[in-house]
């Protein structure tokens, strides 16, 4: 953990602290404090990029947890062999390896792909390519790649939930949603936070998607703060100011995970 975290944190803050670019690098790091981190609270591309991280992560998360939650269950009432089926058909967007994924679902939007052809013939008109439609599709693409991983395990909590409490609530006349919001719901809350943590953090270190989307293309300021971050350390070659936003990605993405990881551990001791 030190090795992997703690020195190359340290080593970033160091960075961050110094006027350092490719040209520079052989005359060694000029120390500048806290300069970049001032230059890029000031920066409005930098803000404009964290406005889109924010939407992405606050449009898509809820998506996620409710279609993956409503397929869980959908999944929990079938027979083992058709249940196999389906995980493995849902699967697959989460196996294929992210910008092989990306490139196959803009595929379909291109001149020759389904949706264009859709476009032409049944609406008459072509399908172009603007602000709102490309950070419509990186949100879109987010959702389909990874609803499977919250579907599955919500699927495995599910196989945990005692089978006396529905039998008990349905002698008790419960109906199905009463017993989804008093047995099923706070059975899987610990789940539920763990994969809250894991989906803000995905979300909030987009990359993929973006770059292969938009192709960084500035007229769709569709910019997230790891593909700006990714363009001021090589396409501008600002390195130090690059790791000052790496770090500030880091301090940001901790202050939204200590509120949930102090309620999970809160409930895990209660759960003793």
């Amino acid at each position: 953990m030190i090795l992997l975290m703690v020195v190359p944190l340290l080593i970033s803050m160091y960075l961050s602290m110094q006027f350092l670019t490719f040209q520079t690098m052989q005359d060694g790091p000029k120390f500048i404090g806290l300069g970049h981190y001032v230059d890029i609270l000031s920066d409005p591309r930098f803000w404009q990029s964290f406005r889109f991280t924010f939407l992405y992560t606050f449009v898509n998360v809820p998506i996620r947890f409710f279609i993956g939650f409503v397929i869980a269950l959908m999944l929990d009432q079938l027979t083992k062999t058709t249940r196999g089926v389906y995980l493995s058909i849902f699967l697959l967007p989460f196996i294929v390896v992210p910008v092989v994924g990306t490139i196959m679902f803009k595929q379909l939007f291109e001149a020759s792909g389904l949706v264009s052809w859709f476009y032409r013939a049944y609406l008459g008109q072509k399908f172009i390519y603007s602000e709102g439609i490309v950070k419509t599709l990186i949100i879109l693409h987010g959702i389909w790649y990874v609803t499977p991983y919250v579907v599955v395990t919500y699927f495995a909590g599910l196989q945990t939930l005692p089978k006396q409490l529905m039998e008990a609530a349905s002698i008790d006349g419960a109906t199905f949603f009463q017993k989804i919001r008093h047995i099923v719901i706070p059975h899987l809350s610990s789940l539920t936070i763990l994969i809250a943590l894991i989906s803000i953090m995905d979300s909030y270190r987009i990359f993929d998607s973006v770059f292969v989307l938009s192709e960084m293309n500035p007229i769709y300021k569709a910019d997230t703060v790891m593909t700006y971050t990714f363009q001021t350390a090589m396409s501008l070659g600002r390195l130090g100011k690059a790791n000052a936003m790496a770090l500030l990605t880091v301090v940001g993405i901790m202050i939204v995970l200590i509120p949930n990881l102090i309620m999970s551990y809160r409930e895990q001791i209660a759960d003793r």
